[in-house]
């Protein structure tokens, strides 16, 4: 029996509400807006990005784990690659996260980026807006591990995490500069690897001259997530982070893009989909289509 998601329920921590809020507001269901509008909430955000094989699955895990055991409330949201026929996460959330999925203090939900360039699902804010109303005391983002195109979830997060290895040593060298500049925080994983000392104080250095303008000197945290070690080290330094930092700016430049967004989708909401995809195929098949002068017959219209 379906469930309809109300702010109190949300509130209340009901999953089934909580998840078909996500689903909702994922499939722009005609009612998401106005759930949307009657949630408020605060939580810090969390994400964790990094190249693949990092280790970042099994980090969350570690992280999460330490933080339940000090009694917070955690929801993860991990954004996974696209199903190229259905558009859904092509990881489920048992098997990325083995150790979670049945504590009671813990939520779990897998995204899918759905052609997101950078990394995050589309819905990523609405997500968030549900989580925070839910009341959980942190939410941590796990990005798809694209590489250098992540740098949005920085708009995001109050404090991001980017997680390496010991073997990308030569690869900062070559990286971006934008993956390397949105990091709050270096977490070198698998770092009883060889070679994990001398790149975690390369990274030192490259953070020591990173050092943001509100004087937050990025540290190097050493893990190794499959023992949870470090993690109680890492823990303290997203706390010590979040204590130090404002994000408004970030989030401005966000919610203003998503504002228009919201406004286009208003103003378009009388041309359906389906009917554009017939008009173009029609146009198509007489061999003369435009893109530009067709969007302008229905703007100017």
């Amino acid at each position: 029996m379906s469930i309809t998601p109300t702010p109190t329920l949300i509130a209340e921590g009901s999953e089934r509400a909580i998840a078909r809020a996500i689903s909702w507001v994922e499939n722009q269901h005609p009612q998401a807006l106005e759930l949307l509008e009657q949630l408020n909430g605060k939580c810090p955000i969390i994400g964790v990005t990094g190249p693949p094989g990092a280790g970042k699955s099994s980090l969350v895990n570690a992280l999460v784990l330490y933080w339940s055991s000090k009694g917070y409330k955690t929801a993860i949201v991990a954004v996974d690659p696209s199903s190229a026929f259905n558009l859904g996460s092509l990881l489920g959330d048992r098997l990325r996260m083995p150790g979670l999925f049945l504590d009671p203090k813990v939520f779990i939900r897998s995204l899918s980026a759905r052609g997101s360039l950078g990394g995050l699902s589309a819905s990523i804010i609405e997500v968030c807006d549900v989580l925070k109303h839910a009341k959980f005391d942190r939410i941590i983002i796990e990005t798809v591990g694209v590489g250098q195109s992540e740098i949005e979830i920085a708009g995001i997060a109050d404090t991001t995490l980017v997680v390496t290895v010991p073997e990308s040593g030569d690869e900062v060298q070559t990286m971006k500069s934008g993956v390397m500049e949105i990091a709050d925080i270096f977490v070198v994983n698998k770092s009883d690897r060889d070679g994990a000392e001398a790149f975690a104080n390369h990274l030192k250095k490259l953070a020591h001259y990173k050092t943001a303008n509100d004087g937050w000197e990025i540290p190097v945290i050493n893990t190794v997530a499959t023992d949870a070690k470090g993690i109680e080290d890492l823990s303290d330094a997203i706390s010590a982070h979040l204590a130090s930092q404002n994000n408004i700016q970030n989030l401005s430049n966000l919610y203003a893009e998503r504002a228009f967004r919201l406004i286009q989708r208003q103003k378009m909401k009388h041309i359906p989909l389906n009917q554009l995809k017939e008009e173009i195929a029609m146009e198509l098949d007489k061999g003369h289509f435009n893109l530009y002068r067709f969007a302008k017959k229905h703007y100017d219209n």
